[in-house]
């Protein structure tokens, strides 16, 4: 083993540009591949850790207290298939204020609980205490971070001329109320309804969660059951965003490693095969066949682990300003992000080496086979004949010679050719989808700002003790900001927290008038929302309430109900948001007012001038330009961007490792078609012919392979329901460029090798001969 370690580490010094250029393509690959399972991990795992940790809820059902008991009620949690149980815990619904702790006004609803421990649902208190005497509420903090300890203390004015003091914020991983006061509070509020909070044996699908409840429930009278909510919608809302990138995240990863693995495949069998030389040396000074095969393991496992260990690193380093952007704004309790954990990095560790090795494993034990004389002999030009047929036709033709001889070249070696093409194929795959993906979500970003003018948010100061009100009046700020110059639309924005019947969560309900050209291009099915009792919503809404065009659903305000018809599908929404006319929300809210307006600008208009003018008309007016920038968009288009580029760079290295295992094998060729004549252009000229044809063939295979996989990815995000025309992104003058794309890869991993080639002597190559 003394022997075998010496001869290796002679071989990775000698061998410098093999060892780095090893080294680069396993780093690049290691990258990628732990981006992608970091992602993908992360998208599930802190969910599921969390909700465990706190013993979330698997159902939250609500029931009618005036068709079944407590008692009845208690006795459900004694059911087969019920894990654990906890309640019945009385609950109401209460009106709030806009801007009470910041929110935007609508209900609350509110549970009766006398402790946040428990056997279901342990409840984290953020700030303050837990509500146990009458006039106490505790408010569930869903969003990041804690409030502090300022807001403690702010009042609540509920029915029956009571007031609620806030004496602490807590936050739900099971997202099972809004608020929570003592049960003798409860009590003072006169509930009609109670929450029981179940976890089943059986959880993993909708089906199974419904059977389960249905089991459990078995008995109760008919109608009991108002509604019921299951933590599969909760998962699925902590990972939209991520979910939105899952799909391209993983397929780049999947082109990743199939690109890593021809790659890394093509590198290493070919430094075998132009190693056989120096095999058959080894052989012949005395090194036994399996000492010739550790060699060569361990020259090619050097640089391997060196690239896997960087990448590794790059790839940590790499993943946690990813995971802070891709869950952004996700609003589940307190679940951390940590991405893949360290399994992730020890499948990369161990993984890469071991592709490395069992890559030079076949060859090297093709070279064990071989005596030293063929050995050294092997080592030299391809094999009399390999070849020769191609290049006499391509010599026959009108081709300049450096061309007919370097479009024959690949025909020498076919199957390093196999593998080279490949890897120029998905790398011109997955340029053609990060192409096609940017473009689709350019058109993405754009929806509403196809005139190209600015949009202004204009927000009153009107609510609030401290808040000095508008002087103008709710119709009168419409009237004024469309008057002043610049303004082409204006659009009124009323913001509600609403309940659903049969949903025990709250929802957002927005309520617009004015400028309806803001809906020309976001609904993708249907229509906009109109008259009274119409409302449209995104996909993840509706899939998650299994709602279609067509279904009506029931909304409550301020104690005031309406029934409404999903009458539009929009490009994407919030999953816990809906948009109804404001004729809706005058049913809702008689004499209701609008505290938003967004109006458009006509391309070219001075914005700065006009923000000012809008404060100009009342001092409680705040106006704001609105960027244009889509963060989700942007971080799409970066994550597309950064896997091209790695992906790309190492399918040149691949076709510069080709490139350079024929120079090095055809020195003696070069050498003599220099010595008849050939200059140092036409040498540069043959050995870039050589790949330029199979970089048109891998662009000509590769382009529909990335269309296809485009297709796949935006049918695919959960969160965005892309309408055709932001798919139909493919025009000839981009297929153009693809097929350059191809033919580019090619050429820069053989530039570097062919001036190398030509900057050969005749006495340096044939010196040996």
């Amino acid at each position: 083993m003394s022997a075998v370690w010496r001869a290796s580490r002679a071989a990775v010094k000698r061998r410098r540009l093999q060892t780095f250029v090893i080294g680069l393509v396993v780093l690049c690959s290691t990258t990628t591949v732990l981006l992608a399972l970091t992602l993908l991990s992360a998208a599930s795992s802190p969910f599921d850790t969390a909700y465990a940790e706190q013993r979330g809820a698997h159902t939250v059902a609500s029931f009618d207290t005036t068709k079944v008991s407590r008692e009845q009620l208690a006795g459900t949690a004694h059911r087969p298939g019920v894990e654990a149980a906890a309640g019945p815990f009385g609950q109401a619904v209460v009106d709030i204020p806009k801007d009470w702790l910041w929110m935007a006004g609508g209900t609350l609803t509110v549970v009766g609980r006398a402790d946040p421990a428990g056997p279901v649902d342990r409840i984290a208190l953020l700030e303050g205490h837990w509500a146990t005497a009458p006039g106490e509420i505790v408010v569930n903090w869903g969003v990041q971070g804690s409030p502090g300890t300022e807001l403690l203390g702010t009042k609540l004015a509920v029915p029956g001329g009571q007031t609620l003091t806030v004496v602490g914020f807590a936050a739900s991983m099971s997202k099972s109320a809004s608020a929570w006061v003592s049960p003798e509070q409860m009590t003072a509020l006169h509930p009609t309804s109670a929450q029981m909070l179940y976890r089943f044996t059986d959880s993993s699908t909708e089906a199974a969660l419904t059977a389960s409840l249905a089991r459990a429930t078995a008995g109760l009278p008919k109608d009991a059951l108002t509604g019921a909510g299951t933590y599969l919608a909760l998962k699925q809302a902590f990972s939209a965003l991520a979910d939105s990138y899952l799909p391209f995240m993983t397929l780049f990863g999947i082109l990743g490693l199939l690109v890593s693995a021809l790659i890394v495949g093509n590198v290493v069998s070919g430094a075998v095969v132009s190693g056989y030389r120096h095999i058959g040396v080894l052989k012949a000074v005395g090194f036994t066949p399996r000492q010739v095969v550790a060699v060569y393991l361990t020259m090619l496992s050097v640089p391997a682990v060196a690239g896997c260990l960087l990448g590794t690193v790059a790839g940590n380093a790499l993943a946690e300003p990813i995971l802070k952007v891709a869950f952004t704004g996700v609003d589940v309790g307190r679940a951390s992000i940590d991405g893949a954990g360290p399994w992730a990095s020890v499948a990369c560790l161990l993984g890469m080496p071991a592709l490395v090795v069992l890559a030079a494993l076949v060859p090297a034990l093709r070279a064990q086979r071989l005596s030293a004389a063929q050995a050294i002999s092997a080592g030299g030009a391809p094999r009399k004949g390999r070849g020769l047929r191609v290049q006499r036709i391509l010599g026959s033709t009108r081709l300049p010679r450096p061309v007919s001889l370097g479009l024959g070249q690949p025909f020498a070696r076919p199957a390093r050719t196999l593998l080279t093409l490949a890897a120029i194929v998905l790398g011109v795959t997955t340029v053609t989808l990060s192409t096609g993906l940017t473009s689709t979500l350019v058109a993405f970003g754009n929806v509403g700002r196809e005139d190209g003018g600015a949009r202004v948010h204009v927000t009153t100061d009107g609510s609030g003790p401290d808040k000095t009100p508008p002087r103008l009046t709710d119709p009168g700020i419409e009237e004024r900001l469309r008057s002043l110059p610049g303004a082409q639309g204006v659009r009124a924005r009323a913001l509600s927290q609403a309940t659903m019947t049969g949903q025990p969560q709250t929802i957002f309900a927005d309520f617009y008038r004015g400028d309806d050209a803001a809906y020309d291009d976001a609904i993708v099915e249907g229509r906009a929302p109109t008259g009274a009792g119409e409302v449209v919503a995104g996909p993840t809404f509706l899939t998650q309430r299994g709602l279609k065009l067509g279904d009506r659903i029931t909304l409550e305000l301020n104690g005031r109900k309406t029934t409404a018809t999903v009458v539009g599908r929009l490009v994407e929404g919030n999953a816990r948001a809906v948009q109804g006319s404001w004729a809706t929300y005058t049913e809702l809210v008689p004499g209701g007012h609008a505290t938003e307006y967004t109006v458009r600008l006509a391309p070219g208009a001075d914005t700065r001038a006009y923000t000012e003018a809008v404060t100009a008309l009342d001092p409680a007016l705040h106006a704001s330009v609105l960027d244009s920038s889509n963060a989700g968009t942007d971080t799409v288009i970066a994550f597309a961007t950064v896997f091209t580029a790695l992906l790309t760079l190492v399918a040149s290295l691949g076709v510069f490792n080709t490139v350079l295992l024929n120079i090095r094998e055809r020195r003696r060729d070069l050498g003599m078609l220099k010595s008849i004549g050939m200059t140092p252009r036409q040498v540069v000229l043959m050995t870039v012919t050589s790949v330029a044809g199979l970089g048109a063939v891998g662009a000509l295979l590769g382009i529909p392979l990335g269309i296809a996989a485009h297709r796949l990815v935006v049918d695919h995000v959960g969160v965005i329901d892309f309408p055709e025309r932001m798919k139909d992104v493919w025009h000839a003058p981009q297929l153009a460029a693809m097929v350059l794309a191809g033919v580019l890869i090619a050429v820069l991993g053989a530039l570097i090798p062919a001036r190398s080639a030509a900057r050969m002597t005749i006495a340096s190559v044939l010196h040996t001969e």
